[in-house]
C-alpha cells in the first residue's frame, strides 16, 4: 500500500465479534488488553445514554447493543443502564424499533434494541405488537425480509435470523408461539444450503459464505430445526493452512468476522469447538489493536475504503495509483454489489460513493452496472436508502446513493426511482414551515442534511437554488465557514458540503471566507475537524482539507462527499 494511506485503528464492529467469540470459546480470559478495550467500549457512549459507531455520531441501536453486550460478556457493568434503556425506547415506533429516533423500523434495528433490552438490560418489551410487526416480515416464499412494507422476494437469511431472534428474546420473558408459518420458513431457509454445504443470504446470491451459513444455521437452531444436509464439514473446509477461517473458498484472508461466523456457525451446530479454539485465539490476538479494540486483521494491514479513497482523492496526487484503484475494486466481493468499508464485511452506500468520486471502476461497465443494480435494491418503500441493505433510510445514505447513481449514469442523472427520493426527502422536512431538513424524519434540523436534501433534488430534477442559498446563509459564520447547527461554530464537513453545494447550484463562494476556515484548522500537516477540536491527522480531515485548499486556490472541482 502507498506510504500516505494509514490503516485504520480499532472498529467497534471487529471488537464485538472478537469478544463474542472468546465467550463462544470460553476465553475471554484471553482478551488481549481487556481493561483498554472496555475503555475503547465506554468511549462510544453518548450523554443521551446511547452508543455510537464512532465519538462524535449519533447513538443508534445496533452500536449500542454492541457496545453493552461486549461489556457484559467482558463481565464489565453497563454504567447507567436505566439511561440506555430510556435511549432505545426513543427508537420504539410502537410497533418495532429504528436504529435512530425518526427512522422507519426494521429489523435490523429491532434484533439489536430487543437484545439489548431484554438481554442486556434485563428490561421488558410489549409482545403482542412486536409479534404481530414480527408476523409481518414474513414473505409468499416463506422467507422474512427486513420489513413488512419491503418486497415480496427479498427475503435474506440474515432477516430470517434477526427475526427469529427477536422471537427467542421475549421468549426468555414468557413462551410465546412463532408468529410465522414455521414450515415455510425453514423450507426457506433450508434452501439456501449448496451442495458443497454452505448457505448464502437469499435466492439471488451465487456464493456460499460463513455470514450466511452462521445466519442460517442460527435462525434454525433457534427454531429447534437443522440443515437438511451436513453443514460443519464445508465449515471445516473455509479453514486456512493455519486453522483459522476465510469468508468462502477462494478468498484470502482470515477476518475477524469469517471467524466469529465459523464458531458461531459451530456453536449454533451443537459441534465440538475445541479443535478450532487454538488457532482461533492466536488470530485474534494477532488482530488486536495496542490501544484497545480489534480490527479485522493485523492491524498494520487493516486499511478501509474511505481512506484509500482519501488518498485517490487528493488534488495534488501526481496520478492515479493502480494499486490504491486496485485494492478499492477488490472490495466489490461475491454476493453484495457495493464496496465495502472493510473487505470481508457489508457493502455499504457511503464507502461505494467515495469509491466511484475517487474513479474506481472507471469505464468497467460490466462492474458499473453490478454497483447500480445494487444501489436500486437498496432503495427502501419509503423512498429513501440506508446505510446497506435492510438499513432505514436517512438523508446521508440517500445523497451518497444519488451522487454514486449520477456517477455511473451516462446521462448524469440518477438511475434510482426519482419519485420515491422527493418523497423520502420531503419527509424530512421540518413540518412547521421552516425551510429545513434532518438527516431523518421527525429528528434535528442541520445544515447538512438541508444540503444534502437540495443536492437529491437536484438530482430528480427539481432544483431550488434560493432554498440552497437561504440554508447557505442561515449557517455561514462570519469568521470564516459554516456551522452544521447554527452559525457559531463552524466544522470541516459542513464547510465542505456548503462549498460542494454552492457550487453544483452556482452560487458564488467567498473565497476568502473560505480560505480563513482553513488557516484556523490547520497546522502544519494536522488538521481539526472544527476550532473547537484537536489537530490530528485523520486521513478523511485531510483530504476535505486537501480538496477545499485546491478549491481556493485553482478553483479544484470538488466531489460531493458526504460522512454524516
Amino acid at each position: 500500500m502507498a506510504p500516505d494511506v494509514k490503516p485504520g485503528g480499532a472498529d467497534l464492529w471487529c471488537t464485538y465479534a472478537a469478544v463474542r467469540t472468546h465467550a463462544w470459546l470460553d476465553r475471554t480470559d484471553a482478551l488481549e488488553a481487556p481493561d483498554l478495550t472496555c475503555d475503547y467500549l465506554l468511549s462510544h457512549r453518548n450523554s443521551d445514554g446511547g452508543y455510537a459507531w464512532s465519538r462524535g455520531m449519533p447513538s443508534d441501536a445496533w452500536a449500542t447493543f454492541y457496545c453493552t453486550a461486549a461489556l457484559k460478556d467482558m463481565g464489565m457493568s453497563v454504567p447507567d443502564p436505566d439511561k440506555t434503556l430510556e435511549w432505545l425506547w426513543t427508537t420504539w415506533s410502537g410497533n418495532a424499533f429504528a436504529m435512530t429516533p425518526g427512522q422507519e423500523p426494521e429489523v435490523w434495528a429491532t434484533h439489536f434494541a430487543v437484545r439489548a433490552i431484554i438481554e442486556v438490560l434485563d428490561g421488558e418489551v410489549p409482545a403482542e405488537s412486536l409479534l404481530s410487526w414480527l408476523a409481518g416480515l414474513q414473505t409468499p416464499d416463506g422467507g422474512l425480509t427486513w420489513s413488512p412494507n419491503h418486497e415480496d422476494d427479498s427475503a435474506d437469511a440474515r432477516a430470517c435470523f434477526y427475526g427469529v431472534a427477536v422471537w427467542r428474546a421475549l421468549n426468555r420473558r414468557t413462551p410465546v408461539a412463532p408468529p410465522w408459518d414455521v414450515p415455510a420458513l425453514v423450507s426457506w431457509l433450508q434452501l439456501r444450503q449448496h451442495q458443497d454445504g454452505g448457505f448464502t443470504f437469499s435466492t439471488g446470491t451465487p456464493t456460499p459464505c460463513l455470514w450466511a451459513t452462521y445466519r442460517a444455521v442460527g435462525a434454525l437452531a433457534m427454531l429447534g430445526e437443522e440443515p437438511a444436509a451436513p453443514c460443519a464439514p464445508w465449515i471445516h473446509q473455509m479453514r486456512a493452512t493455519d486453522g483459522t477461517f476465510v469468508r468462502w473458498a477462494g478468498y484470502e484472508v482470515s477476518d475477524v468476522w469469517a471467524t466469529f461466523c465459523a464458531v458461531g456457525a459451530l456453536k449454533a451446530l451443537g459441534e465440538p469447538v475445541e479443535e478450532v479454539a487454538l488457532p482461533v485465539l492466536r488470530r485474534l490476538s494477532e488482530i488486536a489493536c495496542p490501544t484497545g479494540g480489534y480490527t479485522y486483521r493485523e492491524p498494520e494491514n487493516a486499511f478501509n475504503a474511505l481512506t484509500v479513497a482519501a488518498a485517490l482523492l487528493d488534488p495534488d496526487r501526481a496520478s492515479g495509483s493502480n494499486e490504491l484503484t486496485g485494492w478499492l475494486e477488490a472490495c466489490l466481493l461475491p454476493n453484495e454489489d457495493g464496496i465495502m468499508y472493510m473487505p470481508g464485511r457489508g457493502a455499504e452506500v457511503r464507502c461505494t460513493s467515495w469509491a466511484l468520486a475517487a474513479g474506481a471502476f472507471a469505464g468497467a461497465d460490466q462492474e458499473r452496472a453490478r454497483i447500480g443494480a445494487w444501489l436500486r435494491s437498496l432503495q427502501n418503500p419509503d423512498g429513501g436508502l440506508g446505510f446497506w441493505e435492510g438499513r432505514g433510510s436517512d438523508l446521508v445514505s440517500t445523497a451518497a446513493a444519488a451522487e454514486a447513481a449520477t456517477i455511473l449514469s451516462d446521462e448524469g442523472r440518477t438511475m434510482l426511482d426519482v419519485e420515491g427520493l422527493q418523497r423520502f426527502v420531503d419527509s424530512c422536512g421540518i413540518a412547521d414551515g421552516a425551510l429545513a431538513w434532518a438527516n431523518t424524519p421527525g429528528s434535528s434540523p442541520s445544515l447538512r442534511a438541508g444540503l444534502q436534501a437540495q443536492r437529491v433534488l437536484q438530482t430528480c430534477g427539481r432544483p431550488s437554488a434560493g432554498a440552497a442559498k437561504e440554508l447557505l446563509d442561515r449557517h455561514r459564520v462570519r469568521s470564516g465557514g459554516w456551522a452544521n447547527q447554527g452559525n457559531r461554530v463552524p466544522d470541516l464537513l459542513s464547510t465542505y458540503e456548503s462549498v460542494v453545494t454552492a457550487d453544483r447550484f452556482a452560487i458564488a463562494v467567498d473565497l476568502e471566507h473560505v480560505g480563513a476556515f482553513l488557516d484556523r484548522v490547520s497546522s502544519g500537516e494536522t488538521v481539526a475537524w472544527s476550532p473547537l477540536a484537536p489537530f490530528g491527522e485523520d486521513p478523511l480531515a485531510r483530504c476535505l482539507h486537501q480538496l477545499l485548499t485546491a478549491r481556493v486556490l485553482r478553483s479544484y472541482p470538488l466531489p460531493a462527499l458526504t460522512l454524516s
